[in-house]
């Protein structure tokens, strides 16, 4: 009787160990998946911003705001100005488009 319940002890041992060595085969074989910003940025000048920009920049909308740096931004097919701005300790960066409309 001892053989008996041993042997079925050992089975059920042998046949749960089987069963959680092929879950961790298959957790092995997924792929993980990784996706990179795709925004190309370059810096400029803030003489080199196009008109239509530095026109927006002086408007009353962006009074007391004083351009820091600029960037050229390039996102897949969009394209775009980031200028990175100051106003006494507040800090904040805006976004236009070549005629100097915002973007969101």
């Amino acid at each position: 009787m001892k053989k008996l319940i041993l042997s079925a002890a050992f089975l059920a041992f042998a046949g749960f160990s089987a069963v959680q060595a092929s879950e961790v085969n298959t957790i092995k074989n997924a792929a993980i998946v990784a996706v990179q910003d795709s925004a190309v940025k370059t810096p400029i000048k803030l003489e080199e911003l196009p008109e239509p920009i530095t026109t927006a920049l002086k408007s009353d909308t962006y009074k007391g705001w004083t351009a820091t740096e600029a960037f050229t931004v390039k996102e897949g097919t969009k394209e775009y100005y980031l200028v990175n701005v100051k106003k006494e300790a507040e800090t904040g960066s805006l976004k236009f488009d070549k005629d100097g409309k915002p973007v969101q």
